[in-house]
């Protein structure tokens, strides 16, 4: 029976593996208004809508990083925890789309206000977080994948490793300009700009945590 650290632990690992999704999930939202609206984001701090493009990319770099994080042996109810992941992504999205008015597009891309279709976002990115976290057992094609991925991260450990660092710095310049605007714009200080900003900030972390416990020297390629 494992113990409460390692529930723990695992808990911990799929909030990184969540946190990274909202970062992704923000900046696409926010790329498409700037390619699809003209929305000047958060100027003079972030001088161009494309760097959000980086936060996508240091969210990806992170995702792995967190669930390394959960590695530890857990008993399971029932089932594996993809499976629970899965239902509740398919179940979110079908019961957005059949009694709301968003479609699957603004799902993804809009900036919408409403409390029920935001909740249903957040259990969507809560379902995704549980299968990456499992990712490994949903099938031999994805262990396979991710097995070679992993041999292909251990051969370039070095420069991997510079870009998390990097992509930390990324991602807390993101943190710290996205607040410096809402203090020269007080009517900016909504929900979604202070979430994003501890969503970024939170992200940054990861990545210096990540260089410091050097997680991708860690990686050894499967045999």
């Amino acid at each position: 029976m494992a113990g409460f650290a390692a529930y723990g632990r695992k808990m911990f690992s799929i909030a990184l593996i969540f946190n990274s999704l909202v970062c992704i999930s923000y900046a696409i939202g926010l790329l498409a208004g700037f390619y699809l609206d003209n929305w000047v984001l958060y100027f003079p701090f972030v001088i161009n809508g494309n760097l959000f493009w980086l936060v996508i990319v240091a969210s990806i770099v992170n995702i792995f990083p967190a669930a390394h994080v959960g590695k530890v042996k857990t008993g399971r109810l029932w089932f594996h925890h993809y499976v629970y992941g899965f239902f509740v992504w398919f179940a979110s999205v079908a019961l957005l789309l059949l009694f709301t008015s968003v479609s699957l597009f603004s799902l993804v891309t809009a900036n919408i206000t409403d409390i029920g279709i935001n909740a249903g976002r957040f259990f969507i990115l809560g379902g995704m977080a549980l299968v990456l976290d499992d990712l490994p057992d949903v099938s031999s094609v994805t262990a396979s994948a991710l097995s070679w991925l992993k041999s292909k991260a251990y051969q370039g450990r070095h420069l991997v490793h510079s870009v998390q660092f990097l992509m930390g710095c990324v991602s807390v310049y993101f943190s710290v300009s996205v607040g410096a605007w809402i203090a020269l714009n007080p009517e900016g200080a909504t929900v979604a700009n202070l979430i994003l900003v501890g969503t970024l900030a939170i992200n940054g972390l990861i990545s210096f945590m990540s260089v410091k416990r050097k997680i991708w020297f860690r990686i050894k390629p499967n045999r």
